[in-house]
């Protein structure tokens, strides 16, 4: 469904290296051409068949990277001065992608399970968590406010 990328995300193949010992796998780097700075790290799930959505931050950038199952992570530009304002993202990303996606602030972003099992999310948002204020700005996933069905489409 990705026609182009949003203004302002990005996306980083990642490569996962394995030996006789597991697997290591390099999310994000300071050295990254799309490392912004450091607020923290933070993990979230969904159960199957789960969706989180809708929240745009006005602060900060998003670093998503699903290291269990699989995850359908959905953005919407509704910015109203981006040159891909109405533009809609989608990417699979897990254990049979591995895959970092930035999401600027500004972009509605949420996500969806996919797998048969719990799935993991790790973000390194480029802000600290504000409990007193946070920076999130919500709308319902299937309230028909961002023109997005989240149902799986067979065919």
């Amino acid at each position: 469904m990705t026609k182009k990328l949003i203004n302002g995300v990005m996306t980083k193949k990642l490569t996962v290296n394995v030996d006789e010992r597991g697997r290591l796998m390099e999310i994000l780097r300071n050295d990254d051409e799309n490392f912004e700075c450091f607020g923290q790290v933070y993990m979230t799930t969904a159960y199957p068949g789960v969706t989180k959505a809708w929240h745009y931050h006005k602060l900060q950038t998003d670093n998503f990277v699903c290291v269990r199952g699989m995850m359908k992570v959905v953005l919407y530009d509704a910015r109203p001065d981006s040159s891909t304002k109405g533009e809609i993202n989608e990417f699979f990303i897990g254990e049979h992608n591995p895959m970092l996606v930035v999401i600027p602030a500004g972009v509605y972003h949420g996500f969806k399970c996919v797998s048969e099992y719990e799935a993991i999310v790790i973000n390194t948002p480029t802000n600290t968590y504000n409990r007193t204020t946070p920076d999130e700005y919500r709308l319902a996933p299937h309230d028909g406010s961002i023109p997005y069905d989240w149902n799986r489409k067979d065919g």
